[in-house]
């Protein structure tokens, strides 16, 4: 499927943003309860929501603001702020939202950081988007990690998260590339690896997953790779806001 194949060439971008969006809700960001039509929001009155992962949930966030909920400049300017800003209507402001993503980071030094970053903060709900980095650090000579060793610690990770905070709400996004930019055929199969895996965790510990390769997949039927992410791995203002969209469906209703 070529970005401008001709079968969908007269399908309106905003007809996808819209109805097509209720779809990936269902096939590309499915959770334990989406198949329910009685599913509810995993985010209640009072709640603390944490954001974690690497540069796609960082954006830019400012670390002087970052014990203040609920701010902007603490939460950057991608996804997670828009999603969190969704949720603070929806929620009409009744909950506590940090973000905590490092730009560069991979699973095993969210570990490292994890009892600061995370368990301190005692969230009621913790949405995880990592491992873009576990692959494309081994193609630069930074890391030698294996999917085998990402699988084996985020399982560890969201074991740890579970046995210290009782009756948290886990969400696992799935790492995700457009191809374009940074990003070429040498990422593939393996990168398709690293997805299986995060799915397996999410399965393992019973997180709500949320498909962000699907939903692009889906995206750039519509609009070429780069209007989603310029460099294939960090999004754009519209794949962020794409994102949002789909992070709250999967996670709010």
């Amino acid at each position: 499927m070529t970005d401008h194949d001709p079968a969908h060439a007269a399908v309106p971008r905003r007809t996808f943003l819209g109805a097509s969006l209720a779809t990936l809700g269902v096939a590309g960001c499915a959770s334990p309860s989406a198949d329910s039509a009685e599913s509810t929001s995993l985010v209640s009155a009072g709640d603390v929501v944490l954001f974690q992962g690497d540069s796609i949930t960082d954006a830019g966030r400012t670390r002087d603001t970052a014990s203040q909920p609920n701010v902007q400049s603490a939460l950057g300017r991608g996804y997670a702020w828009l999603a969190a800003s969704g949720l603070l209507v929806q929620r009409g402001g009744d909950c506590t939202v940090f973000n905590r993503g490092i730009s560069g980071h991979k699973v095993f030094q969210l570990q490292k950081r994890w009892e600061r970053d995370c368990l301190a903060l005692k969230p009621n709900l913790v949405s995880i988007l990592i491992g873009v980095n576990d692959i494309w650090h081994t193609k630069n000579g930074k890391y030698d990690g294996t999917i085998e060793i990402y699988e084996r610690d985020y399982l560890a990770l969201l074991e740890e998260t579970r046995a210290k905070l009782p009756g948290v709400r886990l969400v696992v996004c799935e790492p995700f590339v457009l191809r374009c930019g940074a990003v070429d055929e040498s990422w593939f199969p393996e990168f398709d690896g690293y997805r299986a895996a995060a799915r397996r965790v999410a399965d393992a510990h019973g997180a709500t997953w949320v498909g962000f390769q699907a939903m692009f997949d889906e995206a750039i039927r519509y609009a070429p790779a780069e209007h989603w992410a310029k460099d294939g791995v960090h999004p754009s203002p519209a794949g962020a806001a794409l994102m949002a969209q789909t992070w709250l469906r999967a996670v709010v209703g």
